[in-house]
C-alpha cells in the first residue's frame, strides 16, 4: 500500500489538484492507495464514487496540519505501507516515519533564499526522502542550487488525461462569438504578475497594426484582473481582448481548440515562478502551439521552434516579435500539428511508468 498525502485534490479545481488526482488514479490500478487529503464542503459526493479510500481532515491551516500529521503518523503504525508520496514539503514536515517518502515539487514553494529558515526546513525535509520528484528540468536545478542532494532529484514532467472530444454545439458557439476574429490568441491562467498577461496585452497593441481582426482570449480569475482590464482600456484595445470566468469546462475546451496560439510567456515575479506549466500541454492536446517563457520550466513542456517558441517574457520587443513570427505565413499551422503529436507523451498512461522505475527500484 501507498499513502498519498495531499493538500490539493478535487473536488478543487487547480492545476495541482489534477496532477494529484492523476497520479492517483494511475497509482490505483497499480497498486493499494490510500489518501489523505484537505476537507473540501463538496467532497463526500466525489470521494464515494472512488474505489480507494479517501479521508479528510478539516479545521484551520495550522492545526489541520497537525491534526493530518497525527493522523498519518498513527496509520503508519498500525497499517503495512511500503512508501508515502506527498504534492508538498510542507505535506510531510510532521510526518515520523522510516518508510520511503516521495516529494513532488513544483518551483515557487522551494524557491526561498538560500540559508534563510524556510530555506533551511525545506531542505531538511527533501533531503529525508527517498527521491524529489521535480517537474521539469529548471525545478530540478533550482532545488540542487537551493542545497537539495542532487543524487535525490529525479524530472518526471506532470502528467495529462486525453482531451475529451468536444461538442458540436460549443464549437459552434464559439465560432458565433468570435466570428471574423483572427489570428486568435488564447491565456487560460490566473490573473497574476507571473503569468505576464501585461506583456502580451502591449504587444497586441502593436498586432492590432498589422492584424487588426486579432483577438486575445483571456480565461482565469485572479489579484490583477484590475489592472489588465484597465491596461486593456488604456490602450483602446477592448474591442481585441475577451473575458472569460466561471465557464464551463467544455466551454474552455472549446475556446482552446478554436485559438490559433496558447500564449504565457511567464516571467519570475518574487519567488513565484512557472515550474513547468500543464496549461501548454493541455492546449497542444487540441493541436494548438505556445509562447513561453524562458524563466521556468516551460522548455520542458514547448519544444522551441518546433511546437512553439520560447522567449524572454520580460522583453517586450521579444514577446512582440515571437508572436508576429508565428502568426506570418501561418507558422502557428505547423507548430500546432507537431504540439498534437508530441503531446502524447505527457499521457498518464506513459509517464505513471517513470513513477512505477522509481518504486520497483527501491
Amino acid at each position: 500500500m501507498y499513502l498519498i498525502i495531499t493538500r490539493s485534490f478535487p473536488p478543487e479545481l487547480g492545476g495541482m489538484q489534477s496532477l494529484m488526482w492523476g497520479l492517483t488514479k494511475e497509482m490505483s490500478k497499480n497498486f493499494m492507495i490510500k489518501v489523505f487529503a484537505d476537507y473540501h464542503e463538496n467532497h463526500r459526493e466525489f470521494d464515494n464514487q472512488e474505489s480507494f479510500s479517501i479521508e479528510r481532515v478539516g479545521g484551520i491551516k495550522f492545526l489541520r496540519k497537525i491534526r493530518k500529521a497525527q493522523l498519518i503518523n498513527e496509520y503508519l503504525k498500525e497499517n503495512k505501507v511500503q512508501g508515502i508520496i506527498a504534492d508538498h514539503w510542507k505535506s510531510l514536515e510532521l510526518i515520523k516515519t522510516e518508510k520511503k517518502k516521495y516529494c513532488l515539487i513544483h518551483g515557487k514553494e522551494i524557491n526561498h533564499p538560500n540559508r534563510s529558515l524556510q530555506n533551511k526546513r525545506i531542505i531538511k525535509v527533501l533531503n529525508n526522502v527517498e527521491k524529489v520528484i521535480a517537474n521539469s528540468n529548471y525545478t530540478k536545478n533550482l532545488a540542487i542550487d537551493k542545497g537539495v542532494d542532487k543524487n535525490k532529484v529525479i524530472v518526471i514532467n506532470p502528467g495529462v488525461n486525453p482531451v475529451p472530444e468536444l461538442n458540436k454545439k460549443s464549437l459552434e458557439k464559439v465560432e458565433s462569438l468570435l466570428k471574423i476574429k483572427t489570428p486568435r490568441l488564447i491565456t487560460v491562467s490566473r490573473f497574476d504578475k507571473r503569468k505576464n498577461h501585461e506583456k502580451i496585452i502591449m504587444a497586441l497593441r502593436n498586432l492590432k497594426q498589422i492584424y487588426p481582426n486579432i483577438v486575445y482570449i483571456c480565461i482565469g480569475y485572479g489579484n490583477e484582473e484590475k489592472n489588465i482590464k484597465e491596461l486593456v482600456k488604456e490602450l483602446n484595445l477592448s474591442s481585441q481582448v475577451m473575458f472569460f470566468k466561471d465557464i464551463s469546462d467544455e466551454l474552455k475546451n472549446s475556446l482552446i481548440a478554436k485559438s490559433d496560439i496558447f500564449v504565457m510567456p511567464s516571467i519570475i515575479h518574487k519567488t513565484s515562478v512557472e515550474g513547468f506549466g500543464i496549461a501548454y500541454v493541455e492546449a497542444a492536446q487540441y493541436g494548438i502551439p505556445s509562447l513561453g517563457g524562458k524563466d521556468g520550466g516551460a522548455s520542458d513542456a514547448i519544444r522551441h521552434n518546433k511546437t512553439g517558441l520560447i522567449c524572454d517574457g520580460n522583453n517586450l520587443d521579444e514577446v512582440y516579435l515571437s508572436l508576429n513570427s508565428m502568426i506570418e505565413n501561418k507558422k502557428y499551422l505547423e507548430f500546432g500539428k507537431n504540439a498534437k503529436e508530441s503531446s502524447s507523451k505527457f499521457n498518464w498512461s506513459n509517464t505513471i511508468e517513470e513513477y512505477k522505475k522509481i518504486f520497483i527500484i527501491n
